[in-house]
């Protein structure tokens, strides 16, 4: 059989090679048949014998992860039509506003007790600097409903334990969130057995320490989510496929995307996929949903946070909806997206519509290379833990009484964990030396024909340059606390730019590593 690289047809962008949406597409030359047979080319459609060296794009589908609790006779579905979803749970990373004290969960009450949970404002009251919970300055770390239906599975070996873990802080007038109470849960098996506990910041030596040990369980919930769901770069593999299947190299949205495409599709080959939620996750809707902002288009960071450059791009190809809309292109890659690569939420209520400039705008998010400075010091940010917190009825907690600080480090992980980790901490962290980072000049030639987008970049990056000044600025600044003086380290992790390395800053063009 031919192979589909014979008399392949490529369109890659140069500096002479104009910008076009589909209907502006030039009939001379016959650059429009050009454009078509390349798109077919690069997708396939699954005929003909494919060989190492073809350039073509397809999507498969993750199927080896079965639901953690009914077993893996319930797998993620493929888009021929198999039933039972993975399981997509809620989980709260960064704090949320408390909406409602105490919180509420949403597991079912018939497997795993009380839906309210036993956080109550005695608990807390006496470090709010004499405010109550109606004061609207409490907010919440929220792992229990992650974690707590996969709880016995994950503590079912000797040497691997976890809560699932609630975490309320305090806002102070200084404008800083202290901790005031952590709630430890596991699944309710014995009902004359408590299954919660909760611990408020230590009186004494003692319950110092099992604050530090608390702690280690929050933070260690914290990283287990961090690198399995909001760091899960797998749930970017369908746009980006679709993309190379359904845009020419000459539409403006692919040559947008290319850079930020970068050695993505390799990384999340070793990636699969877990709870997200597409029109959740990005800025500023992230903020929105945590509670800590609102819509508000008259404020300098409203809706329009950190999508200046990309507003008046695409603003530039699209000045009204109908453009949007008749573009075949734009709508084959959207859809594809959605319903190829998402089959099993196809039906989704969630997903935007692809209508307006406004609605492609806000389809477009630094999370990895800040990591090793947050991360790498595992006595503080430990990746799992090994032990339970200690209780009085339990011949264990002898040791704890007798030897803290040993029950405390017996409890991190071991040795080897360690080591493992860091070294995996360091890799994903390291900048490579060809690293291209936002608003770099790069790729600024294949614009040469858009004189109008040209000027959107330079302006982006001036801005890009000016975020830079501002963060040192108040890195210098005395009145900002845990900025600057004896044994404060400076914030670093957004500064655009980097050099190669584990810098802990810098903000590449492309989502891998």
């Amino acid at each position: 059989m031919e192979s589909p690289s014979s008399n392949y047809i490529s369109l890659k962008p140069s500096k002479s090679m104009q910008t076009y949406i589909p209907c502006e597409t030039p009939v001379g030359l016959k650059v429009k048949e050009l454009r078509d047979e390349e798109l077919r080319k690069l997708r396939s459609h699954r005929k003909g014998l494919r060989m190492p060296s073809d350039k073509i794009y397809d999507h498969d589908v993750y199927n080896d992860l079965g639901d953690q609790v009914k077993g893996f006779v319930y797998m993620r579905p493929t888009p021929e039509g198999e039933k039972n979803p993975h399981p997509r749970p809620c989980c709260t990373r960064r704090p949320h506003a408390s909406t409602g004290f105490p919180p509420v969960s949403k597991l079912g009450p018939s497997i795993y007790g009380p839906q309210e949970s036993s956080l109550r404002e005695e608990h807390i009251k006496g470090h709010l600097n004499g405010m109550s919970v109606q004061q609207n300055k409490l907010f919440i770390v929220d792992y229990h409903d992650m974690y707590l239906p996969f709880l016995n599975q994950i503590n079912s070996p000797d040497d691997q334990k976890a809560y699932g873990t609630r975490t309320i802080f305090f806002l102070t007038s200084m404008g800083t969130l202290n901790p005031t109470a952590i709630k430890l849960s596991l699944p309710p098996v014995d009902p004359n057995s408590p299954s919660k506990q909760v611990l408020t910041p230590p009186v004494d030596p003692t319950t110092n320490w099992l604050w530090q040990l608390g702690k280690a369980h929050v933070c260690s919930n914290d990283s287990g989510v961090h690198q399995l769901v909001h760091h899960w770069y797998a749930k970017s593999i369908p746009l980006l496929c679709s993309a190379h299947r359904h845009l020419s190299a000459m539409h403006p949205i692919y040559k947008f995307l290319d850079p930020r495409m970068r050695y993505t599709l390799k990384i999340n080959a070793l990636a699969r996929e877990k709870w997200w939620r597409f029109d959740l996750e990005g800025l500023p809707a992230d903020l929105i949903r945590r509670g800590v902002a609102i819509p508000e288009p008259t404020q300098a960071h409203g809706i329009r946070l950190l999508i200046t450059l990309v507003g008046s791009y695409v603003n530039y190809y699209y000045q009204d909806p109908s453009a949007v809309c008749s573009d075949t292109e734009l709508q084959a890659w959207y859809n594809e997206s959605i319903n190829v690569g998402h089959a099993d939420l196809l039906h989704a209520s969630w997903w935007p519509k692809l209508t307006t400039p406004e609605n492609l705008t806000s389809i477009h998010v630094a999370l990895n290379f800040g990591q090793y400075p947050y991360d790498g010091y595992v006595p503080t940010r430990p990746p799992l833990m090994r032990q339970l917190m200690p209780k009085e009825q339990n011949p264990e907690n002898a040791n704890f009484v007798k030897d803290p600080q040993g029950n405390f480090l017996s409890s991190l992980p071991s040795w080897s964990q360690i080591t493992k980790y860091m070294a995996v901490i360091v890799i994903i962290s390291s900048h490579s030396p060809d690293e291209e980072y936002l608003g770099m000049k790069r790729y600024l030639s294949t614009w040469s024909g858009d004189p109008e987008i040209l000027k959107a970049f330079y302006r982006f990056s001036m801005e890009i340059r000016r975020i830079k000044k501002d963060i040192e600025k108040k890195n210098s600044a005395i009145s900002l606390r845990n900025r600057c003086g004896a044994g404060n380290s400076p914030y670093e992790l957004l500064i655009p730019s980097s050099g190669p390395g584990v810098t802990c800053s810098g903000v590449p063009n492309s989502i891998t590593v």
